[in-house]
């Protein structure tokens, strides 16, 4: 299985303003707008960074998701979560020939965790030997920042406020987050238990 990202999020999509007026930046100036490619980079950052963590897509996007096999015939569980639409499902032969299918074919299992692609009839179609299938959806909780919850929204502005304040700081070890962030975040990350987990 690979999630690739399609589409990035829009730069008018990021909360510069708000991230601004959560540090306390000066405003009033000629030149209020200098700091913002900084701001838009500790964005999306951050934005990757609580995206990687929960396994949530928090701005509308499209991802392509390619199985070399489905888990199990009678529904794929994708990666990425909340799954608005399905937009294309094609099969690919080993010798890069693609079939795509009737989207009628097939229906999308709403879940917060773990989202399905269902087919409407009995099995899911079989994927080509030495093949896959390509799984085009859209994710997210809506095309703005004003659409996420707000409790994810508050841990996107607190993490890019934590890079931006320790922008210069090269001795925290990785996966270091601030426990404010990773407390707000925590009931959105997928919890496995079991033995194959």
């Amino acid at each position: 299985m690979m999630l690739v990202e399609e589409t990035q999020v829009p730069e008018a999509a990021l909360p510069i303003d708000a991230l601004r007026r959560h540090l306390r930046l000066g405003s009033g100036f000629a030149e209020d707008d200098l700091q913002d490619a900084v701001l838009s980079s500790f964005l999306r950052a951050a934005l990757a960074a609580v995206e990687g963590r929960t396994g949530k897509a928090l701005i509308s996007r499209d991802f392509l998701v390619r199985f070399a096999k489905w888990r199990s015939s009678s529904g794929q569980n994708l990666p990425i979560a909340p799954v608005e639409a399905i937009n294309a499902v094609t099969l690919v032969d080993r010798l890069g020939s693609n079939n795509e299918l009737q989207i009628e074919e097939f229906r999308l299992q709403k879940d917060p965790f773990e989202p399905k692609l269902k087919p409407v009839g009995s099995i899911l179609p079989s994927i080509p030997a030495e093949g896959e299938a390509v799984i085009q959806v859209t994710a997210g909780y809506g095309p703005s920042f004003a659409d996420l919850p707000s409790d994810l929204a508050q841990a996107v502005l607190l993490l890019a406020a934590h890079y931006y304040e320790y922008r210069d700081e090269t001795a925290l070890g990785q996966g270091c987050m601030p426990f404010g962030v990773t407390s707000l975040i925590a009931r959105y990350c997928v919890v496995r238990l079991g033995a194959g987990v």
